[in-house]
């Protein structure tokens, strides 16, 4: 498989850990207790959310379906598997707590991994998802056109009929609050938290920073306003029954 054919199915995984990143560690912490918990994330990459949670507790476990990806996370955490989300290598009630981080709409049958999420999760422990909003004015992921990947930011694909986004982008989903949240309704979970929040925009940072700067103040500004249904992800909260 080539680099192009992995960042198609697969995405881009986290290289290095900058603002957006720790912004959204600091989510994860309002919602989740995890100083000594046994956290699990739901399709690792290189491991960079392990090395994270590292910080607050040794009980850090992942699973990564590309190996080399695999391999590199062992570093990070106190276990890595390798597989896949919709048929997860641990027993049920496993878990404090299990991350999933923009891979949702990444696999075969989202609504199995959902359900194995669910599974491994000990009652009472917390889920937290971070996925692409449906009506986030770019789709990040790339396209297909006339049968070749073309990647990076396309504008507008994800406001298309279905028939023809789903054409355009068949290797990754983009959900509506109302999709996403249908595919834990019969699971025993109960929805804590549903949030839209805008991205990290380290890159324009990096390369203006008054601008970047500015684009981050008036964005996350807007996460409280009927304006957030604009923003990049869903961040969801469950916690089992």
């Amino acid at each position: 498989m080539t680099h192009s054919d992995k960042a198609a199915l697969r995405g881009e995984p986290g290289y290095v850990w900058r603002s957006g990143q720790e912004r959204r560690l600091n989510m994860v912490r309002q919602w989740v207790q995890l100083e000594d918990a046994t956290i699990f994330d739901n399709g690792c990459g290189l491991g960079t959310w392990l090395d994270a949670f590292g910080a607050y507790s040794s009980h850090c476990f992942g699973l990564e379906v590309e190996q080399d990806r695999a391999v590199m996370a062992r570093q990070t955490g106190a276990g890595v598997a390798l597989g896949v989300g919709e048929t997860l290598p641990f027993a049920a009630n496993t878990f404090d707590f299990v991350f999933s981080n923009e891979v949702i709409e990444h696999v075969d049958d989202d609504a199995r991994y959902a359900s194995e999420m669910v599974r491994v999760t000990k009652p009472g422990g917390r889920m937290l998802l971070f996925c692409p909003n449906r009506w986030y004015p770019v789709e990040q992921h790339g396209i297909y056109w006339r049968g070749e990947y073309r990647f990076g930011n396309k504008p507008l694909v994800n406001y298309l009929p279905d028939p023809l986004r789903n054409k355009l982008a068949p290797h990754v989903r983009a959900y509506t609050r109302r999709g996403l949240l249908q595919l834990f309704a019969e699971l025993p979970v109960t929805a804590v938290h549903h949030g839209v929040i805008f991205g990290g925009y380290d890159n324009i940072e990096n390369r203006l920073p008054g601008l970047g700067k500015l684009i981050k103040k008036m964005l996350y500004a807007a996460e409280n306003t009927p304006f957030a249904v604009l923003g990049l992800s869903h961040l969801l909260v469950l916690e089992k029954r």
